[in-house]
């Protein structure tokens, strides 16, 4: 998805919010605990179509693995998640503990999120060990950041799309769900304006409209 962080609260006053002890993982840094979404701060996970390379040229799911990862951390466990305030896209910026452990902190040491810089140099150290490690993402120097991934997808999701409007409003069985550029059911999800689907082009605008993002994890 696209992160630009737009916060309605500034600074680390933060009121803590006791998560449910059964969280949902929407995507590898997006969990979903009493119907509140919550994007974990300062990270970025690759997005769950993504794809990274291996040293000898080839590739390797890495959402898939980020996704994974944080299912391991958190389900089935008692989460508690605080609250520095909202994005642009209603969801609570937040860093998520699991027995007083940072799963935020974890998920960037373990090499499976980048520390999200351009918002928050909170978890760069642990990035750098990481990365000097050679480890998940920075098994090669040569991987492509979700941010700049999300660019990507979106520049070409534009130039096919009806009005430059490149996220597809969909309407299943599952309720209304919107696929933007980089999600891994994008190319496979048509728009069928006849029954009420519809474009967007911005997630901002599909949400007010009543549309969801996917749920990538359990």
């Amino acid at each position: 998805m696209r992160y630009a962080f737009i916060l309605s609260v500034v600074g680390l006053l933060c009121s803590p919010v006791l998560a449910a002890a059964s969280p949902r993982v929407v995507d590898g840094d997006t969990l979903e605990l009493n119907g509140i979404v919550y994007r974990l701060h300062g990270v970025d996970a690759p997005e769950a179509g993504q794809k990274c390379s291996k040293p000898n040229g080839k590739h390797w799911d890495c959402g898939k693995a980020a996704i994974s990862a944080l299912e391991e951390l958190v389900l089935g466990k008692a989460v508690e998640c605080d609250d520095r305030g909202q994005d642009g896209y209603g969801r609570t910026i937040a860093v998520c503990k699991v027995g007083g452990e940072d799963v935020n902190a974890k998920m960037v040491a373990t090499g499976q999120a980048w520390a999200f810089r351009k918002y928050s140099t909170d978890y760069a150290d642990l990035e750098d060990q990481a990365h000097n490690s050679h480890i998940g993402i920075w098994i090669t120097d040569n991987q492509t950041a979700p941010w700049d991934y999300r660019a990507q997808q979106w520049t070409l999701g534009q130039q096919e799309a009806p009005d430059g409007c490149p996220i597809k409003g969909n309407i299943s069985e599952n309720g209304h769900i919107y696929h933007t550029p980089w999600s891994p059911w994008y190319k496979k999800t048509k728009v069928n304006v006849d029954q009420g689907e519809r474009w967007f082009c911005d997630e901002a605008d599909a949400l007010k409209a009543g549309w969801r993002a996917p749920y990538w994890g359990r």
